[in-house]
């Protein structure tokens, strides 16, 4: 863009010197014309036959070489005006020419001024455009973020209030959890599409585990225990909690349908469930977690086969 503001100020420029230099020209080309003129006008007062009568008319010689040397001057000036006027007149077409030029070369940078111009309003209004999708963008992010935060928020209330009532009425399961590390089944076939302690959304991390199953699937519970929880919960959807003694729980997110009731028992390997995408889920997806006194832990060490 400053390139061509540049190159138009110095074509008006040009422009300019030339329409003087032109305007030159046809003033003095106007004298050029009143001199002729004037020798013409003197000519004609003199008379077409008057040099003839001179050669005929002998009587004063001096006289008549005087006249004729004055006629010589005069046919000459004629000639010298006559060069000098079609030098005037061609000159000012060679300015008419070169100021048609400029007068061209200066449309077309105009024409460049506003097409560079459309681009630069384009440009902006892309940038505008691009700068109110992030604004919106990081809006819904923080919006993200927050409604996670207040999930997880009520997430970690309902473990509280769990343990504290697990505390009251403790489960009497003979097998103690803490001995099944590495030798638990998956609660469900699929494939892991989110593991523990990954980033998610909104800088948060993963308490658990996300696979990717058939809507209906079994879910299953890893080991025998009683349900303390089976019921909606937002974020997770239709949650299931199993209590297996000794503070360990493992929780089933994001089902289609519930099995069990709170306080029934379960064994390992019984359906707790139907699997689904409850709780904002774009497809069937189960959320599984282990927690400790109520403190979240990597369920993965706890599988004796590394995928589902």
């Amino acid at each position: 863009m400053t390139r061509l503001r540049r190159e138009r100020a110095e074509r008006s420029r040009r422009r300019a010197e030339l329409g003087r230099e032109r305007a030159a020209q046809e003033t003095a080309l106007a004298a050029e014309r009143d001199a002729l003129a004037s020798q013409l006008r003197a000519a004609h007062q003199i008379g077409r036959e008057e040099p003839l009568k001179l050669l005929l008319n002998q009587r004063d010689p001096a006289r008549a070489g005087r006249m004729f040397a004055y006629y010589s001057y005069f046919g000459r000036a004629r000639a010298e005006q006559l060069a000098r006027i079609e030098q005037h007149v061609a000159r000012i077409g060679e300015l008419d020419a070169s100021l048609a030029g400029e007068e061209t070369r200066l449309v077309e940078l105009e024409q460049a001024r506003v097409a560079e111009l459309r681009k630069l309003e384009q440009a902006r209004a892309e940038r505008g455009q691009v700068l109110a999708s992030l604004t919106a963008e990081s809006r819904s992010r923080a919006a993200q973020l927050q409604r996670l935060q207040r999930q997880q928020g009520a997430l970690e209330k309902l473990v509280r209030q769990l343990g504290r009532t697990i505390e009251k009425f403790p489960s009497d399961s003979k097998s103690p959890f803490a001995q099944l590390r590495g030798k638990l089944a998956w609660p469900a076939s699929g494939r892991i599409v989110a593991r523990y302690g990954e980033t998610r959304a909104g800088g948060l991390r993963w308490d658990g585990m996300l696979l990717a199953t058939e809507r209906g699937a079994p879910v299953r519970a890893v080991h025998s225990g009683r349900v303390v929880y089976a019921d909606w919960l937002a974020g997770l959807g239709l949650l299931v909690i199993v209590d297996h003694g000794g503070g360990y729980i493992s929780l089933y997110g994001h089902n289609d349908e519930l099995y069990r009731k709170v306080g029934e028992r379960v064994n390992g390997g019984d359906s707790l469930a139907a699997a689904g995408d409850s709780g904002g889920r774009s497809q069937p997806e189960l959320y599984f977690a282990l927690r400790r006194g109520g403190r979240a832990i990597d369920p993965r060490p706890w599988f004796r086969s590394p995928k589902p």
